[in-house]
């Protein structure tokens, strides 16, 4: 194996364009191979009816590193946002809406004691956020290798925590670990304010409030800069992906769609390159796969290869699915009852209480679809024209719970939890299913046979403490680098996890990148 060959990149979504965009700008000849006809992978736009498109899989920008973004120059190659710092609308049946927008909240009836506790109890969370903002872009330390390397990246993540003050410290400590329903209920009596801030923590998630964790996934989803205030990128979160892809191309690496990576190729001990479903074979100085840990280690590799202890903590990685996602198309805007217009284009809720959410999950515990699900609602074409006709409309939901089981990944479940989401969003927009013309509900085992993730998990794995930092996504393979010689991961299976981030894909290429100049 020479240099001649290329850095081969398996899975062109948007952290594997990230690493090969770093890759390429620092000189090596990286290609790019990517199943689908169109890179992007769950983060793409695509037309689900006759002139209506949608975010297909994330639908709203959370977590975009702004390092990525400012060092692919992404404005430059055509990344817009139709709309910034969205507001969180949580719609009351009532028509007793509440209005979050950061530290500051409006509308309902919410007791005063609430209302003054708030934009406090926000800030605490937003401190907490940026500890762990603080290491997206850094390598996990791995503390039982010793050496001073690791020892110093131990050092700046305890630092981290103990500069945020002695009582701050105990309280982040405290809670970090403990279920969201505890902390809300030591905080508010609004049940409606509760229940929203607890969707923000188990959305996407295999959580219930009730569950550990659960505090960790809401700081998560707080740690970037937007500090957790979604934006709606211009044209759909595909546009993201179609600038990396420009990027990429810009920097001199190369993208092949239409490319499906049927195994990685061994020569002895080490990574050769890897084979297609044709039976075309590309030799590669490196492999780093895009791909979920299981489906990378597992299948395109194979468990005989590695490490029998190894193999077995790969296999219980837990990435269970439990969100699906709906696309409708309407003849018009819905009509939430007692909203003013201005608001629907903003990030809409459905989430009444904590015992809503409870409930919701419980039937997903067993292997079905909630009979009231939580939903999290966009309307992009309030602010972006370009996805449906005139006149028309999109809207897109996260689906909280659909669980990656058997019982609830056939026609029947996928129809029973369409009708059961309609009527409960007919209960905040009355009428709004005789507005729909076209609908698509893709359930987590849909998610997984369209982009190729296992269990449908959109952070290829669960979050949470024993899935986080130098665990995620097992020891043995938390810093880009698997036990195999030439072999790594880029994907949101790696730290710091899921999210259209593009950190994970920024670390792996600067660990590579080392690697090579040792």
């Amino acid at each position: 194996m020479t240099d001649m060959n290329p850095i081969v990149i398996i899975g062109g979504g948007h952290n594997g364009l990230v690493c090969a965009a770093y890759l390429a700008k620092a000189g090596r000849k990286v290609l790019v191979l990517e199943a689908a006809a169109n890179v992007g992978g769950a983060a793409i736009t695509r037309e689900f009816s006759p002139g209506f498109r949608v975010s297909a899989c994330a639908h709203l920008s959370y977590l975009l590193d702004a390092d990525v973004t400012r060092d692919l120059s992404l404005a430059s190659h055509g990344l817009k946002f139709a709309r910034e710092s969205l507001r969180t609308v949580a719609l009351g049946a009532n028509g007793n809406h509440l209005v979050l927008n950061g530290g500051t909240i409006e509308g309902g009836n919410l007791p005063a004691a609430d209302r003054a506790a708030y934009a406090g109890f926000h800030a605490n969370l937003r401190k907490f956020a940026r500890v762990l903002g603080k290491q997206h872009n850094r390598r996990p330390p791995r503390i039982a290798a010793g050496g001073n390397s690791e020892l110093i990246a131990a050092a700046k993540l305890g630092l981290d925590i103990r500069m945020l003050g002695r009582d701050p410290m105990r309280e982040f400590l405290r809670i970090a670990g403990i279920n969201v329903f505890d902390i809300l209920e030591e905080a508010f009596e609004s049940q409606q304010l509760k229940g929203t801030l607890a969707l923000d923590a188990v959305l996407g998630t295999n959580l219930g409030p009730r569950s550990n964790n659960s505090v960790l996934t809401l700081l998560h989803r707080m740690s970037g800069a937007s500090a957790g205030l979604p934006s709606l990128v211009e044209g759909g979160m595909g546009s993201v992906t179609q600038a990396l892809q420009k990027a990429v191309l810009a920097a001199g690496a190369s993208v092949r769609t239409g490319a499906t990576v049927a195994r990685v190729t061994l020569d002895g001990d080490r990574v050769s390159g890897v084979e297609l479903a044709g039976g075309e074979k590309i030799a590669a100085s490196l492999v780093i796969s895009n791909a979920d840990p299981k489906s990378t280690l597992l299948t395109l590799l194979g468990a005989r290869h590695l490490e029998t202890g190894f193999a077995h903590r790969v296999r219980h990685i837990r990435a269970k699915g439990m969100a699906a996602k709906l696309h409708l198309a309407l003849d018009g805007l819905p009509a939430f009852t007692q909203l003013d217009a201005a608001l629907a284009g903003e990030r809409l809720t459905i989430a009444p209480d904590l015992t809503y959410l409870e409930h919701a999950f419980d039937a997903a515990k067993y292997g079905d679809c909630s009979p009231a699900p939580a939903l999290e609602i966009s309307i992009p074409t309030v602010h972006d024209r370009t996805l449906a006709p005139s006149g028309k409309h999109v809207l897109s939901a996260i689906v909280q719970y659909a669980p990656f089981d058997p019982r609830a990944s056939n026609d029947a479940a996928r129809a029973g939890l369409l009708t059961r989401t309609l009527a409960v969003l007919d209960g905040y927009a009355p009428g709004l299913s005789q507005k729909v013309v076209a609908s698509e509900l893709l359930l987590p085992a849909d998610i997984e046979r369209e982009f190729r993730f296992t269990g449908g998990h959109w952070h290829h794995g669960e979050l949470s403490f024993d899935q986080f930092l130098m665990l995620r996504p097992v020891p043995g393979a938390a810093q880009y680098a698997t036990p195999v010689n030439g072999l790594y991961l880029c994907g949101a299976g790696c730290h710091p996890g899921g999210g259209v981030m593009g950190s994970a894909g920024a670390n792996a290429a600067r660990e590579v990148l080392a690697a090579v100049k040792s």
